[in-house]
């Protein structure tokens, strides 16, 4: 991964998903925005952003682009992250939420091929505190430190984050892998690259009811992750037989468990795991300290 204060960050679209504020906000941070990419404006300045039709015409005139972040309409998400692919951009992280899942899978195809990282869809993207922030994280929820998070939410995201920097602990890196039916990069693959980052100490792990994917993290901490983790599960106490819409629940549960993809499901898992699962979002940084000892 590049992610350094002199990474070269490209913006594709401009529209409800990212504001003027975000960009401002990216800019202040100290990120690398050097262009917009947005088809019929190209010559103009957006956000005080020149603007191309093309990624290959910001390629041609600023060399290697590190990361693109996606704020198309959803469906003009595959086409833009294919466009940014052809033209060598390893990182994509996708802040448009609802993206047709068929459009992801022949997406990831593609991204896997090509060993390009995609973060999203519905994502807030990543922040590296006090260096680099790529998507829509609220940067001064967030410090320097040595604490991980991945998550599937966005929100609740900033809110642990503020509750780590409350209590002292600073983040190393903040990561929200997204909520759509389909995303891209994995609560396995954040959980091997927090375990590899020497900056990192411990992890924070967030989810949600819908799909599989904790009860998978759960696994792979047991058998591959040497740093503490800590869990907290939203939506331990949703209505059973209510399904949050954001996640693809409605796709995952047919022929499964009647549990599968529960919050309940969830703890379960990593309790077996023996991973500390926190109550509520405030007792995270009791648990990390109690980790790191």
């Amino acid at each position: 991964m590049n992610l350094t204060t002199d990474s070269k960050v490209l913006i594709q679209g401009f529209s409800e998903f990212i504001s003027a504020t975000h960009i401002t906000q990216m800019k202040a941070y100290g990120t690398n925005l050097v262009a917009g990419v947005n088809p019929g404006f190209g010559g103009q300045q957006l956000y005080d952003l020149p603007v191309f039709d093309l990624v290959e015409e910001v390629v041609a005139q600023f060399g290697t682009i590190d990361t693109t972040i996606i704020c198309v309409n959803p469906y003009q998400v595959l086409d833009a992250a294919l466009e940014a692919i052809a033209s060598n951009i390893r990182q994509i992280i996708i802040i448009s939420a609802g993206v047709p899942p068929l459009d992801m899978v022949q997406l990831l195809r593609k991204a896997e091929a090509c060993e390009t990282l995609v973060v999203g869809p519905n994502s807030p993207g990543i922040i590296v505190p006090g260096k680099i922030l790529l998507g829509t994280h609220p940067g001064e929820f967030y410090t320097p430190g040595n604490v991980g998070i991945v998550s599937r939410s966005s929100t609740l995201t900033y809110e642990v984050a503020w509750e780590l920097t409350k209590a002292g602990l600073g983040q190393s890196i903040s990561v929200s892998i997204g909520s759509d039916t389909i995303v891209g990069s994995s609560f396995l693959q954040w959980l091997q690259i927090l375990d590899e980052d020497e900056t990192t100490q411990a992890i924070v792990l967030v989810g949600q009811p819908g799909g599989g994917s904790e009860e998978a993290a759960a696994r792979y901490i047991t058998e591959a992750i040497d740093k503490p983790v800590i869990a907290y599960i939203a939506g331990k106490h949703a209505p059973p037989g209510k399904h949050w819409r954001q996640t693809g629940t409605l796709a995952t549960i047919i022929g499964r468990d009647p549990n599968f993809g529960t919050a309940q499901n969830k703890l379960v898992a990593f309790q077996e795991a023996q991973v500390p699962v926190a109550e509520r979002p405030s007792q995270i940084p009791e648990l990390v300290k109690k980790g790191m000892i």
